[in-house]
């Protein structure tokens, strides 16, 4: 049981780091002999990702598993934008394997299967599975009391994530915050900042 949990701890440590990776800002001098940050250019794409949630209790006691999030990624050049809800499921016993997903009514949603992983198999295995589901910009907008996507297994099994209305809500604002960036205030003339 303590090597499955620090196999699954090494895994979920990699992905972490991986995903918190950024390039080194670049150090320009200034005109003043100091040293300025140079930011890197903008990307053309923009990552918005919700608030955490869990759709089961912690697997061996590591907080990172077990929750879902709305993520949205919006092309900057086109406006267009994918949302999807993003799953980490880990759990023992039979190998699940994630590959399909259908909205509240029945309708398929593309599915993503992003990782699959088996931590360990001494004594039953355990594994680990990421993966998600695109859902329409207009199925997120007409649910603002909320929705729910049902995510299916080759083994059979079944999982249902509800997302609230208040996550639906957050996420969309944050979408439109990004695709409408408030401008800064006009500068005043020397003139009007007398008057």
């Amino acid at each position: 049981m303590i090597l499955a949990r620090q196999c699954l701890f090494a895994i979920l440590l990699a992905a972490a780091l991986a995903a918190c990776a950024q390039s080194p800002s670049r150090q320009a001098p200034a005109h003043n002999g100091a040293t300025a940050t140079a930011e890197d250019p903008p990307s053309r794409f923009i990552g918005v990702i919700g608030r955490r949630a869990r759709h089961a209790p912690q697997f061996l006691r590591i907080p990172e598993t077990n929750f879902y999030v709305l993520r949205s990624f919006l092309d900057s050049q086109t406006g267009e934008t994918l949302h999807q809800l993003y799953v980490s499921d880990s759990y023992s016993g039979t190998e699940r394997h994630w590959n399909a997903a259908r909205d509240g009514v029945g309708h398929p949603l593309r599915f993503l299967e992003i990782s699959q992983h088996e931590i360990i198999c001494k004594g039953g295995c355990s594994y680990a599975e990421e993966f998600a589901a695109d859902i329409p910009e207009s199925e997120l907008r007409a649910s603002p009391h909320g929705l729910s996507v049902t995510f299916m297994a080759r083994s059979g099994d079944e999982k249902t994530i509800d997302v609230s209305g208040d996550q639906i809500t957050a996420q969309l604002a944050a979408v439109d915050a990004r695709r409408q960036p408030v401008q800064p205030a006009a500068p005043q003339s020397p003139l009007s900042a007398r008057q």
